[in-house]
């Protein structure tokens, strides 16, 4: 893909080179925008991680403001997803609707995204690509060990002006009861594809979409199932990043739904592990990422796989 030469941003052109000739596109710019300008029919696999529209991890996510008011767990005073809004699911649908659109355009026929979400707004994701016309063929599971994060209620009770003996009374009646969260071990992956031309071959033999690779897995040695299994990343001076992902669980993906040469776009790329995953298994990678300090971490970290190849 020729069109896959750019500067943006003061983003140097990507040319990746490894058992062959790698291109990558690394920019600092809204996905909207970049996908925009991509070919129609030109990307055969999405991986990406959007925002997922809980205190303040919106469209309008600012990496200074989230850094200086967020604790491991814990936005605004409250466990991470516990600032309820009835709004959320409207507000991610109508935006991820609008990005859904941008993905169809560029994904080839028979292609798909992988789009992680929050639990709770994982329906949101998977009727605005619905509406988009995607298929919505199944919901993986990214699986690790988390933090419970819900909160005792005892030290609220101790603040309210109640005479002591209530304040007892009401935390022996609550009985060490906390908020309602359990502790997260999961993150849905909503899987769409759009819609194949013709059979499954001959959607192939055109495109080179809508097939698995089963024996391409890098997750056990049986048949890949629905739940992706690895332990949640440390934020570390290496990303920077609070939502990282596995690397290994984007190369599970990767290699599931495209082969060597292809092109796999994030257009939400973050600290840039897509990229780096796409790199290790010999793929194109486009990837937008609207935030300069999250683009300059991607671009050095693909740049460092790059060269250990």
């Amino acid at each position: 893909m020729a069109g896959m030469q750019r500067k943006e941003c003061k983003i140097p052109d990507g040319n990746l080179r490894g058992n062959g000739p790698e291109m990558w596109d690394v920019r600092n710019i809204d996905c909207l925008e970049g996908m925009d300008g991509l070919p129609a029919d030109s990307v055969h696999f999405v991986a990406t991680d959007p925002p997922y529209f809980l205190d303040g991890m919106d469209g309008d996510w600012d990496k200074s403001k989230l850094d200086k008011r967020v604790k491991p767990g814990v936005i605004g005073g409250l466990p991470t997803g516990m600032k309820f809004d009835k709004q959320q699911g409207k507000h991610l649908e109508e935006f991820m609707f609008n990005v859904a659109g941008g993905i169809y355009r560029v994904l080839k026929p028979g292609g798909f995204a992988a789009v992680f979400c929050q639990a709770r707004l994982s329906y949101a994701v998977g009727s605005a690509f619905d509406r988009a016309g995607f298929e919505i063929r199944d919901m993986l599971a990214w699986k690790y060990e988390g933090q419970a994060k819900a909160f005792s209620q005892e030290h609220f009770v101790r603040k309210m002006k109640l005479p002591q003996n209530e304040k007892l009374e009401i935390i022996r009646e609550i009985a060490g009861r906390k908020t309602p969260q359990l502790k997260p071990q999961f993150e849905p992956i909503v899987l769409a594809q759009k819609p194949r031309e013709g059979t499954f071959i001959n959607n192939w033999l055109a495109h080179k979409t809508g097939l698995i690779s089963p024996e391409q897995s890098v997750m056990g040695n049986g048949f890949p199932g629905t739940i992706l299994e690895c332990p949640k990343p440390k934020k570390g001076k290496a990303t920077g990043h609070m939502t990282v992902k596995p690397v290994l669980v984007m190369r599970q993906l990767i290699r599931l739904f495209t082969i060597e040469r292809q092109t796999v776009l994030d257009p939400f790329m973050g600290s840039g592990t897509t990229g780096v995953a796409a790199v290790q298994d010999s793929r194109k990678f486009i990837g937008f990422e609207i935030d300069p300090d999250y683009t300059q971490i991607a671009l050095g970290r693909i740049q460092n796989e790059q060269e250990l190849q």
